[in-house]
């Protein structure tokens, strides 16, 4: 097991339990849904529990897993890469296993690109949090603070993504200074695009050969970006708004052979800082309603791929349905505050990363691959219960006799 293989930043001569136990513990919290550091104690300090646990994990049966206060600690001193290495070597050995290549699109992997809050309240929970002024210079002024990570997934198949990078936006005296001139969309703007030169040069250097196209919302539609993408060899096929760049949007409009589909137009090779880029426009009718979408693209597009290339580029959801929102709402919650400690929080949330995507692995091969249908709700809880006692089939999967599948 990869725990057993991190470096543990404690002495020698002071540890009870090993890497292997620690971050094994932390694994079957998200697992099991568990939101709070307490909850997990009061949860695994079960007698059957613990020893089974202790089993899972490739230990000796004990009667006791590690407190939440010795787990916390422990994340304080624990470097995050090692978590991250463990994750990308995740996601290489299943990249190896040529299992999902039908995820490719031109036999590019998929990664899509995001930033998310963790956290905002009037508490500052450490030094390295953002603030943002509400209500400046008004008898409501309040300062918020607030925690952000910017994702990548790779995307392997409609239910599932896994994390590739993580990137914390932090904050430092140079940016604080800056804030006070700044509007607090420039602050995300300024801060996010930073912390996505950071995340693609880590992506870049642990899978220096892995053909990649981005996929990313109308933030990223700028030059740092695309040069980026340019120079990592990587296409990129970035959602658009048309206040975003404007001479993008009138050089469209002024091209009167556009290239048409049922659903889409299109039109290739627009100058944009000198080099060429493609847009694509597509029209989606729902409901008696239209919703237009709008890309730009490195990929030069064809009547042949105009409407394939707008269903791979609607794909950047999944990073908010099977990703986040999942992971805040379903299964456990990334935003509950299990530490104040900069490096504890890190380490937290690279933990629920993996957790969650050896989950999905369970949902998709296991109960899907068999028909077994459950609630999302529920998953979690019978995974809990699973822990303390021999289930039977039934136990776990109860027949609605009703429906006659598993609820």
């Amino acid at each position: 097991m990869k725990f057993a293989q991190t470096k543990d930043p404690r002495h020698p001569g002071y540890i009870t339990y090993t890497n292997r136990m620690m971050l094994g513990t932390l694994y079957y919290k998200g697992i099991a849904g568990i939101d709070s550091m307490q909850e997990m104690t009061d949860q695994f300090n079960d007698e059957k529990v613990s020893k089974n646990l202790s089993i899972f994990i490739g230990e000796k049966a004990g009667d006791y897993v590690p407190h939440h206060v010795t787990e916390n600690e422990y994340l304080e001193r624990l470097d995050p890469m090692e978590l991250e290495e463990i994750k990308q070597d995740l996601v290489y050995h299943l990249i190896r296993r040529r299992c999902f290549e039908d995820a490719r699109y031109k036999k590019k992997w998929l990664v899509i690109v995001d930033g998310t809050q963790l956290y905002c309240g009037k508490r500052k929970l450490n030094e390295h949090c953002l603030e943002r002024c509400c209500n400046k210079g008004t008898d409501k002024e309040v300062t918020l603070y607030h925690r952000d990570v910017l994702e990548a997934k790779i995307f392997f198949g409609e239910k599932l993504v896994a994390s590739i990078g993580s990137e914390f936006i932090e904050n430092n005296g140079e940016d604080r200074k800056r804030q006070e001139k700044m509007s607090a969309e420039e602050i995300k703007q300024d801060c996010e695009t930073k912390a996505f030169a950071r995340l693609a040069g880590r992506i870049k250097k642990r899978f220096p050969r892995l053909p990649i196209l981005l996929l990313a919302d109308s933030l990223y539609a700028s030059k740092p970006v695309m040069d980026l993408c340019r120079e990592y060899k990587w296409e990129f096929l970035i959602r658009y708004k048309k206040g975003s760049i404007p001479g993008i949007a009138e050089e469209y409009e002024k091209i009167p052979e556009k290239g048409k589909t049922e659903k889409a137009e299109f039109v290739n090779d627009i100058d944009y800082n000198g080099k060429p880029v493609h847009v694509l426009r597509y029209r989606e009718e729902k409901d008696g309603e239209t919703t237009e979408f709008q890309w730009l693209s490195s990929i030069r597009i064809t009547k042949r791929n105009a409407e394939k290339m707008a269903e791979t580029g609607r794909k950047r959801w999944k990073i908010e349905n099977e990703g986040f929102n999942r992971q805040k709402n379903w299964q456990g919650s990334i935003t509950h505050t299990c530490s104040w400690n900069d490096q504890a929080q890190k380490n937290h949330y690279l933990m629920a990363q993996i957790s969650d995507f050896m989950k999905q692995l369970y949902e998709y091969y296991y109960l899907e691959k068999k028909g077994i249908k459950k609630k999302q709700k529920n998953i979690s809880s019978d995974l809990l219960a699973s822990f303390g006692r021999q289930l039977t089939k039934e136990d776990i999967f109860p027949v609605d006799e009703n429906t006659q599948s598993f609820n």
